[in-house]
């Protein structure tokens, strides 16, 4: 593997400008290193607006990374109280928003700036010779055109809220999906709030087993309150919703168990249909709706719906990082090191040690991935966990060998949650993934917020499924 330069980065490009990314930023100024944010939103924390409604586990002091909350302290920001946990749109504006008009940060994003590719300046990803220490190029689509950065090194904070996994089975999707978008609600719509009459009074199909589900089918079963008409239907790929339920009265969080009891209560009361073992094989149109073409237990089951709301997870858009020479996790396609600790076939949420810029480095020195996108397909991420990432990343990047190599990420041992999220990157998780997430104390195991993009992917393997049942039951 290439080493890193022995000169520090002067300048470092971040590619998003979301939780992590403007961690990232807020690291790269306490270390005098100029950031160079390139931000695909309008504006900050774009994603984690998309699903402002819902909201977290964890208390607000579990949520703001400690290098941007002092230099927030020292432009005298109003911190929240530490106790109360926020939502989405809360943790926005009351943090993220104020954190992406500090001086020093401000002046260096851009938005509206999709990156479509990295690169070494003149160097393809085949050659080898004076490939260390050429800066990278980072080409972004803004205003229409296209613009080049050239930076020492970058940071991909970008997350995979972008890059959704598809409604089929073994990754793929169901034939004539790329068809249906007029029908697909999203992984957490406002369905109470701005999305009310999208849904008021019609039929939605969640498709997904984790708390990303979980949120959209109660938000739904409070609709149906009062729009009587409106239906909800749940397909799961399991044989048992029994994770997704949790602990209720028992869970270490109490917001998280008391959304696993409710959802429970909705299933049992009938306000909810469950179906299990789904498997969707085809839709065919219906006047203005659509019928879902299904097996359920090995039966067929046609379902006619208006909407269906995919919460089924996301993967890590790598094609814009074709040039660069990456060392992936053939499983989940997260960098090599950390892969073993967070394959959801052997591990939970609560059983990934904390790692740093050693753990997350690529054979293309000065180059990383971070946040959730660190976690390719894994179906669960500590927001924490990202933010101790970027603090070691950034540390390396300023030659500060002993403060990378140092784990600074100190959490209450059972660990805290989003309650939804978003379900931040990943899979179609039917258990461990969203639901499982204390830390064994054996591990000495440090365990945070998942970011809004927790892992919903729905288990198809029955190992994976006996390995979830182990862990969080």
């Amino acid at each position: 593997m290439e080493q890193p330069n022995n000169h520090p980065a002067r300048t470092v490009a971040v590619i998003g400008a979301g939780p992590v990314g403007l961690a990232a930023a807020a690291h790269l100024v306490k270390r005098g290193i100029t950031p160079i944010v390139l931000e695909k939103g309008d504006g900050p924390a774009a994603a984690v607006r998309a699903w402002g409604q819902v909201r977290l586990f964890s208390p607000w002091k579990f949520n703001i990374d400690s290098a941007a909350h002092e230099l927030l302290d020292r432009a005298g920001w109003s911190e929240p109280e530490p106790d109360e946990h926020p939502t989405g749109n809360e943790l926005a504006e009351n943090y993220l928003s104020p954190l992406a008009t500090l001086p020093g940060i401000k002046e260096h994003i851009r938005y509206q700036a999709e990156v479509v590719a990295v690169t070494r300046q003149g160097i393809d990803k085949t050659r080898t010779l004076g490939r260390e220490g050429t800066p990278y190029l980072i080409r972004a689509r803004i205003n229409g055109g296209y613009e080049d950065v050239v930076a020492d090194a970058v940071i991909d904070a970008s997350g995979t809220w972008d890059h959704a996994n598809p409604l089929g089975t073994g990754g793929l999707a169901v034939p004539g999906e790329e068809t249906i978008d007029a029908h697909l609600a999203g992984p957490l719509p406002d369905v109470t709030g701005t999305d009310r009459e999208r849904f008021a009074g019609k039929h939605t199909l969640v498709v997904g087993a984790g708390h990303s589900a979980a949120n959209t089918i109660l938000a739904l079963v409070e609709l149906a309150d009062d729009s009587p008409s409106t239906k909800i239907s749940w397909a799961i790929r399991s044989s048992s919703a029994r994770k997704v339920y949790g602990g209720g009265d028992d869970d270490a969080l109490p917001e998280r168990g008391r959304l696993g009891s409710r959802l429970k209560e909705a299933v049992a009361s009938g306000k909810v249909t469950l179906h299990k073992e789904f498997r969707i094989e085809s839709f065919q149109r219906k006047d203005d709706r659509l019928q879902v073409e299904a097996t359920g237990g090995g039966k067929p089951i046609a379902l006619t719906v208006d909407w269906i709301a995919a919460a089924t997870g996301f993967r890590p858009g790598l094609d814009m990082l074709r040039e660069i020479r990456l060392d992936l996790d053939p499983v989940v396609e997260a960098p090599a090191r950390l892969g073993e600790f967070i394959d959801p076939n052997f591990h939970s949420c609560g059983t990934v040690p904390p790692h740093g810029e050693r753990e997350l480095a690529h054979p293309d020195a000065n180059f990383y991935l971070a946040g959730m996108k660190s976690y390719g397909r894994a179906p669960t991420f500590l927001l924490a966990t990202g933010y101790e990432q970027v603090r070691s990343i950034v540390a390396a990047l300023a030659g500060d060998r002993e403060a990378a190599d140092r784990v600074e990420l100190q959490l209450p041992e059972t660990g805290v949650c989003s309650t939804d999220a978003a379900d931040e990157a990943a899979g179609d998780d039917d258990g461990c993934g969203t639901s499982c997430d204390v830390a064994p104390p054996s591990r000495g195991l440090a365990t945070g917020v998942i970011h809004g993009r927790e892992g919903d992917e729905q288990s198809e393997s029955p190992e994976a499924e006996k390995s979830r049942d182990s862990c969080c039951s």
